[in-house]
């Protein structure tokens, strides 16, 4: 057994039985937590390292530091909320879940599941009778304050039950029922996808400025396309601030990961028989931006020494 269970000090307020418990505290499981006990929600929460436990009930959680605690301080019908990397931390909570929650639970899940896991552990569930909604969630570090967009999927039992929590996570229409089990994590797959044909649109965009021979001032440039623009929009905004942060963006290497989303929506996108050259080729740049130097490109300056005499550079 962990630290007891830590209830909210008397000053901040009579005590009252919590809604719901998130586990996973880090940059959206902690901002969640935060925006929904500033508005007035008791919400359980857990983390596998106790700091950011402790973090979070000096703001007005309910500290349960394992499993067992956060169980108990639910009352029933429970409700436990997964903000964990998707794969195996998900699935391995999930396990340690159903051995401890009963019929009429609901699990949700808010990570960056794929929607194909998703519908599975929502079979898995159903066979202990336990509920299962899929969240997709996006509003990174600015959903605290911004306010949240979910698109969730699920039973419209399980989503009435919860609606206002999810009221509280988000802005004025910042939450949609978008189908069953399944559907909200495939959304949030495509907008994942859609988000890196954006990025990958501005970026070419600045270097393209940045390159002519105009002198152009790259920084206004993109500064005045926040106003009338028909290309405005919050991730310009955020470029702008980067920019302002970072003349030039001497401080960035041009390397970018991908947390698997725009896999697997170019992945479905095959299967489905749908075009998507934008996502496909933004996919492919985050993959050229990890490499030292291109074996492909090195097949190419060969080839072309060989056909045609062109000289070639020494590595």
């Amino acid at each position: 057994m962990g630290t007891m269970a830590t209830m909210p000090d008397a000053s901040m307020g009579e005590s009252r039985a919590p809604e719901m418990a998130i586990i996973g505290l880090g940059r959206m499981g902690g901002g969640m937590t935060r925006r929904l006990v500033r508005h007035g929600h008791a919400i359980v929460a857990y983390n596998r390292t106790p700091e950011k436990t402790r973090e979070v009930v000096g703001e007005g959680a309910i500290g349960a530091f394992d499993l067992d605690e956060l169980v108990g301080l639910l009352a029933r019908p429970r409700a436990v909320w997964l903000m964990l990397p998707a794969g195996d931390a998900t699935e391995h909570q999930l396990t340690e879940l159903i051995a401890r929650l009963e019929p009429g639970d609901l699990i949700i899940d808010g990570g960056n599941a794929r929607y194909t896991d998703s519908m599975r552990r929502a079979a898995m569930l159903a066979e202990h009778e336990i509920g299962f909604i899929d969240a997709g969630v996006s509003g990174g570090v600015w959903g605290l304050s911004e306010g949240f967009c979910i698109m969730a999927g699920g039973e419209p039992a399980d989503i009435a039950r919860l609606r206002p929590i999810f009221t509280s996570l988000t802005g004025e229409g910042g939450f949609a029922h978008v189908g069953p089990v399944g559907a909200g994590h495939f959304t949030k797959m495509v907008h994942n996808g859609v988000e890196y044909g954006m990025m990958q649109a501005y970026g070419e965009g600045y270097e393209l400025i940045a390159a002519s021979e105009l002198g152009i001032d790259t920084d206004a440039a993109l500064r005045v396309w926040q106003h009338g623009s028909v290309v405005r929009s919050w991730l310009l905004d955020l470029l702008v601030d980067a920019m302002a942060a970072d003349p030039g963006l001497t401080r960035i290497k041009g390397v970018a990961a991908d947390s698997g989303e725009g896999r697997w929506t170019v992945e479905e996108a095959i299967r489905l028989g749908v075009p998507a050259p934008m996502a496909s080729a933004a996919l492919f740049a985050r993959f050229a931006s990890r490499q030292e130097d291109s074996p492909a490109l090195k097949v190419v300056a060969a080839l072309r020494n060989q056909f045609g005499g062109h000289a070639v550079e020494a590595s």
